[in-house]
C-alpha cells in the first residue's frame, strides 16, 4: 500500500482526485480504488516540548533555571490534532511506500518529515520515501507532480534549516520571554513579556520609527527655480545646484537653509542670459514587472486596497484551496518554469472568463512573447503566484478574493506585453554662473505600462521634479532667464509604518541593518521572517498588545516601547535574526551546518540574556491583549505556537 501524506485536507483530497477510484471515505484518510490511501497532516501536528518536559521544575517561571537549553529535544503532540496523529501513525504501520506531499516551502518539508520520524518509520524505509511538489491543485497540475516524484532524500538540507529554525527559535523565544517576564514581575508588571528573533525586531523597527518621529524638529530650507524663455518662446523651469561655495549654509543633505542666500541667486538670474552646457537624451525599456510572490502581493494589496497582510494571506488561501484559481500563494519565488510558458493560453483564457474586465488587456497580449519571468535556474521548490487553468463565474467571489485575482491576473498578463519604453532628458544651464538642470520623462511607448494606467491603482511614486516636456535645445544655445521662484519648504519626518511598508522593510532588510558586510550579504538574499510568516508576526504582535492601529498607521504601544528599551539593541535590531536567515537558507543549500549554527546561539544567549535591564518595565501596566494566554498567534494554517515561542 502507497500511502500519500498531505500538508492538510484540502490538498488531500486534491490528490485522491486524480487517483484510482472508487474513494472510501475514513476518519482523517481516503482509501483509493486500488488500496492505496491518502491521508493528511493539519498543519504542524508537532511542535517543541515545553520546558517542563525536561525538568518538571521548569514548569515554574524562575530566573535561575535561565537558560534552558535541552539537550535532547523532545516533541509532543499538539492537543487538537493528536487523533490525526493516531491515524498517521496506524497508516505508517501498513504502508509499503511513503509519498510525501507537504507544501513546496522548508515548513511543509518539516512537518510530513517529522511525523514519519517520530511514528518510528525504520531509516530504511524513510529513506525510499518519494517527494510530491504540489503548487497548483488544480487535477492537470497535480496530475503533472504525481508523474514528477522526486527522492525525499533530496530535501533533507530544506528539513534540518527548518528544524534549526524550530529549535533556535525555542531556544531564544522561550529564555528571553521568560527572563523579560520575570524582570517584568519584578517591577510590578502582570503581563508575559514575549520576545522572538523575529517578531521582537519588526517591533524594534515599528518603535525607532516611531521615536524618530516624536523627536523629529521640522527646518526651513530654500530652493530656486529659475523660469526661462527660448528664443522661440519655448518656457522651461531649471532647478538651481548649490556650488561647494554654499556648503557652509547647507545641510548634511546638501539642502540650502539661508534664505538670504537663495534670494540673493534669484536677484542675480533675474534677466540674465542662461547657456546650455549640455543636453543629454537617454532611451530607456523597462521590462514587465515580475509576477507576485506574497511579499510582493501583499505590499501591493495594502497600498491599493488597505488590506493587511494577514487578509491577503488569508484571501490568497481561500483562492488557492477552496476556488483552486491560483497556484500556491506562500512562494518567495518571482519566476515560473520555463515548462509553464505552452500553458499561457489555458490560463489566460481562464482568468478572462472569472475577470470579464481584464478581456481587452489579453486581446492585446502577445502569448508568443516570453519574457524573463520563465527561467528555470530562478525556481526551486515553489514559483511565482499567477491564476491556474481553472475557470468560474466571478461573480462567486467575494470582493476582496476579486481585488487580489485581479492583481494576480493584471500581473500574468503584464508578461505578455513589450517593455515600457520612454526617453529621460535633461538640460543642464548656466545662468549668472549658477548651475541649474532641468529634468523630463517623455513616454515612446506604453508596453505593459497600457495596464496600470488607472491613476488609482499601483503605480511607483513620480518623481515630483520630472517635467512632462523640454524644449529641443543643443549645448550653446541661450535663453532668457524671465525670474526666479523662491520655494520655501520644510523637512518632513519619517512616515509611520503602514502595512505595506513595513512588509517592504521586512522584505528588504538590509536597508535597516548596521554591519556593513552583512547588508552586502543580504542585497539579494535579504528577509526578516520569511513569505509563509510575515503576516503571522505582524498580526501577533497586535495580539500581545505591542502594536496598535490608527487608521492605516501601525505605531508601538507603551507596553512595545518600553520592551524595546529593556532590550539589548541586539535583540531589537534585524541584524541578528537577518544573520540567523542568512545561515538557515546556508544549510537548505548545503551551505552551512546545523550543529555550528545552533552552537554560536547556545554561545551568544547568555551574553544576550545578562544585557536585559528590569528597570525600563518600572510602571508599566498590561494590556488586556497583553495578559498570559495558552496559545500564540499564528503564522500560517495549522502552524500556531506558544507564547514565547514563537519567531
Amino acid at each position: 500500500m502507497i500511502l500519500y501524506i498531505a500538508e492538510k485536507p484540502s490538498l488531500g483530497r486534491a490528490l485522491a482526485e486524480v487517483l484510482p477510484k472508487p474513494h472510501h471515505k475514513g476518519e482523517g484518510f481516503i482509501r483509493l480504488g486500488n488500496g492505496d490511501v491518502v491521508s493528511w497532516c493539519i498543519g504542524h501536528l508537532l511542535e517543541q516540548a515545553q520546558p517542563d518536559a525536561y525538568d518538571p521544575a521548569f514548569k515554574q517561571w524562575r530566573r535561575e533555571h535561565l537558560p534552558i537549553i535541552p539537550r535532547e529535544w523532545k516533541l509532543e503532540a499538539k492537543a487538537k490534532t493528536r487523533s490525526q496523529l493516531a491515524v498517521l501513525k496506524r497508516l505508517l504501520k501498513e504502508a509499503d511506500a511513503i509519498v510525501h506531499a507537504g507544501d513546496p516551502d522548508r515548513e511543509g518539508q518539516l512537518l510530513v518529515d517529522e511525523v514519519i520520524r517520530f511514528c518510528g518509520v525504520p531509516a530504511t524505509r524513510r529513506e525510499a520515501v518519494r517527494r510530491c511538489l504540489i503548487s497548483d491543485l488544480n487535477p492537470a497540475a497535480v496530475r503533472r507532480a504525481l508523474e514528477s516524484l522526486r527522492p525525499n532524500r533530496d530535501f533533507v538540507p530544506l528539513s534540518v534549516s527548518a528544524l534549526a529554525r524550530s529549535r533556535a527559535d525555542w531556544l531564544y523565544g522561550i529564555n528571553m520571554s521568560r527572563l523579560c517576564t520575570i524582570a517584568g514581575r519584578s517591577q510590578g508588571y502582570q503581563g508575559v513579556l514575549s520576545v522572538g528573533r523575529v517578531q521582537t525586531p519588526v517591533l524594534g523597527l515599528v518603535v525607532r520609527r516611531d521615536r524618530e518621529i516624536d523627536a523629529f524638529e521640522p527646518r526651513a530650507y530654500y530652493e530656486v527655480l529659475a523660469l526661462l524663455q527660448t528664443e522661440g518662446g519655448e518656457r522651461v523651469k531649471a532647478k538651481w545646484q548649490p556650488s561647494e561655495a554654499c556648503q557652509p549654509w547647507q545641510d548634511e543633505e546638501g539642502r540650502v537653509l539661508s534664505r538670504a542666500l537663495a534670494e540673493n541667486v534669484i536677484r542675480r538670474i533675474t534677466g540674465q542670459p542662461g547657456r546650455v552646457l549640455r543636453a543629454e537624451r537617454q532611451r530607456q525599456r523597462q521590462a514587465p514587472p515580475l509576477p507576485y510572490n506574497l511579499s510582493a502581493l501583499q505590499i501591493d494589496a495594502a497600498r491599493r486596497f488597505g488590506l493587511s497582510a494577514q487578509q491577503v494571506l488569508d484571501t490568497c488561501q481561500a483562492l488557492y484551496e477552496r476556488h483552486k484559481l491560483i497556484t500556491y500563494p506562500r512562494s518567495d519565488c518571482r519566476y515560473l518554469p520555463e515548462e509553464h510558458f505552452p500553458q499561457a493560453g489555458a490560463v489566460t483564457g481562464a482568468l478572462a472568463r472569472v475577470c470579464p474586465e481584464l478581456a481587452p488587456a489579453l486581446a492585446g497580449a502577445d502569448l508568443a512573447r516570453r519574457g524573463k519571468a520563465w527561467d528555470d535556474k530562478k525556481v526551486e521548490a515553489h514559483h511565482a503566484i499567477i491564476p491556474t487553468a481553472r475557470t468560474m463565474d466571478g461573480d462567486r467571489l467575494s470582493a476582496t478574493e476579486r481585488h487580489i485575482y485581479h492583481l494576480i491576473a493584471r500581473q500574468y498578463l503584464a508578461q505578455f506585453y513589450p517593455h515600457w519604453q520612454y526617453d529621460d532628458r535633461q538640460l543642464e544651464l548656466e545662468i549668472a554662473g549658477g548651475r541649474f538642470l532641468a529634468r523630463a520623462r517623455q513616454q515612446v511607448a506604453p508596453g505593459w505600462k497600457a495596464l496600470f494606467a488607472k491613476p488609482d491603482q499601483r503605480e511607483p511614486e513620480e518623481d515630483p521634479e520630472l517635467q512632462a516636456a523640454l524644449p529641443e535645445l543643443r549645448e550653446g544655445d541661450e535663453l532668457l532667464c524671465l525670474e526666479g521662484e523662491l520655494l520655501d519648504k520644510l523637512t518632513q519626518p519619517p512616515r509611520y509604518f503602514t502595512d505595506a511598508t513595513l512588509l517592504s522593510a521586512m522584505t528588504h532588510i538590509a536597508r535597516y541593518v548596521t554591519d556593513p558586510g552583512l547588508k552586502k550579504i543580504l542585497r539579494e538574499t535579504d528577509g526578516l521572517g520569511t513569505e509563509a510568516t510575515r503576516a503571522g508576526i505582524i498580526e501577533l504582535l497586535f495580539g500581545r498588545g505591542f502594536l496598535c492601529r490608527e487608521g492605516r498607521q501601525i505605531r508601538a504601544t507603551e507596553a512595545g516601547r518600553q520592551l524595546i528599551a529593556s532590550l539589548p539593541e541586539a535583540a531589537s535590531t534585524p541584524d541578528m535574526t537577518a544573520r540567523w536567515e542568512a545561515a538557515l537558507d546556508a544549510i537548505s543549500r548545503k551551505e552551512g551546518s546545523y550543529q555550528a549554527f545552533m552552537a554560536e546561539l547556545e554561545a551568544a544567549l547568555p551574553t544576550l540574556m545578562s544585557q536585559v535591564s528590569p528597570a525600563g518595565f518600572r510602571g508599566l501596566k498590561a494590556t488586556p491583549a497583553a495578559r498570559p494566554r495558552r496559545a500564540g498567534g499564528r503564522g500560517r494554517s495549522g502552524r500556531g505556537r506558544r507564547a514565547g515561542k514563537g519567531s
